[in-house]
């Protein structure tokens, strides 16, 4: 992947053509958007905002390389998955990637949200990270604007976790849908005994041998 040089992805973290560069992936979310959702957080992001519920997504150093078509499959093999989110970590500074992805999700018949510090002005700018506009072209629904911890909001009537985000829904159909809420916390279980709580007050903690 070429990036320019101001590009946080650059040489010492390059991430091959095809892949993706993530902090961690679950089936069948139900508090990442509308339904039950596949979720991919991606790794890295550079505004550090206080509150954070995503520290260990900051860094961009490889994490879990994934390539496209496994991603694909993973996604595609759970029968629960009706969509897919991406998250992080700041999703737009993968956008190209993501948006094959994406392309290839909504092919198979599964919408397609994101979250994003940007604000969509910003991601339809000039000045937008490389890729933007194409993974903006296959997304069903957008959250944008980065997290303002004094403006947090908890609240079950609140699809967003500070006041200052917003939902854009680019695809009719699911307008109806915005259902998930900012105090929902969802935990789950995986056979080797870790754990993932994900949902805007939980944030996201993997941890491993630990049970409720």
């Amino acid at each position: 992947m070429t990036q320019p040089k101001n590009h946080p992805y650059g040489s010492e973290t390059e991430i091959p053509d095809g892949y993706l560069n993530i902090m961690g992936y679950v089936d069948a979310s139900e508090v990442n958007g509308p339904g039950s959702r596949a979720v991919v957080w991606v790794q890295g992001c550079l505004r550090e905002c206080p509150g954070c519920f995503n520290l260990e997504s900051w860094s961009f150093a490889p994490n879990q390389l994934i390539s496209v078509d496994n991603l694909v499959e993973k996604i595609l093999k759970d029968p629960r998955n009706q969509g897919v989110t991406f998250s992080g970590g700041e999703p737009f500074w993968q956008a190209t990637t993501l948006g094959i992805l994406a392309h290839k999700i909504k092919a198979a018949g599964l919408n397609v949200m994101s979250f994003s510090g940007f604000t969509l002005e910003q991601l339809q700018s000039d000045y937008a990270p490389i890729g933007a506009k194409d993974l903006l072209d296959e997304l069903d629904i957008l959250i944008d604007g980065a997290y303002v911890e004094s403006l947090a909001i908890n609240s079950p009537d609140s699809p967003v976790s500070s006041s200052n985000q917003r939902v854009h829904v680019f695809n009719p159909a699911l307008k109806d849908q915005i259902n998930w809420a900012s105090d929902q916390i969802e935990v789950h279980i995986f056979q080797d005994g870790s754990r993932l709580i994900t949902g805007y007050r939980g944030g996201l903690e993997l941890t491993e041998n630990e049970s409720l």
